[in-house]
């Protein structure tokens, strides 16, 4: 996936403009970008992986404490 003007980026409302990471989602993949380097790599994820991530970070599976 090449970051072009057809992907809508996204970012958290709860972060700052320049301090986040950028999601895009392509149907069935999911990409991420650090928004403090735009034209730098890419991660392309599975969809159904992505949503496994996302669904554990709410569960608290990533938690430190």
């Amino acid at each position: 996936m090449e970051a072009g003007p057809h992907i809508h980026w996204k970012t958290s409302s709860r972060s700052q403009n320049t301090n986040c990471v950028e999601v895009a989602d392509s149907g069935s993949t999911v990409a991420m970008r650090d928004s403090k380097d735009r034209g730098g790599p890419i991660l392309i994820f599975a969809k159904e992986r992505w949503l496994d991530f996302v669904a554990g970070a709410k569960d608290g599976e990533f938690d430190l404490n």
